[in-house]
């Protein structure tokens, strides 16, 4: 599978490969690869190119997130930084 990844882009490339890593065996790649091409669309221009390749890792990393399957009732996600996430009960 060729994954389409702007070969002048380092920050891109690194973006990616880290995501697909992460999001391996939750997301297929060419999904992976779509949202950080379209979030990196999103980002170029409209903010300063030193801050490019983090803000690039959060846009996508978090849109990538609200693609995963949703979670069943009684489940919670434990945020990446490992603090462990406040319980909520919704009320009826």
């Amino acid at each position: 599978m060729t994954v389409q990844v702007e070969p002048s882009n380092e920050d891109v490339r690194e973006v990616f490969n880290g995501l697909a890593t992460e999001f391996n065996g939750v997301l297929p790649r060419a999904v992976v690869s779509r949202t950080v091409l379209d979030a990196h669309q999103d980002l170029d221009g409209q903010i300063v190119p030193d801050a490019l390749a983090e803000m690039l890792h959060h846009l996508a990393r978090h849109r990538l997130i609200s693609l995963r399957a949703p979670e069943t009732e009684g489940t919670r996600r434990v945020p990446a930084e490992g603090r462990t996430a406040p319980s909520y009960t919704p009320q009826r």
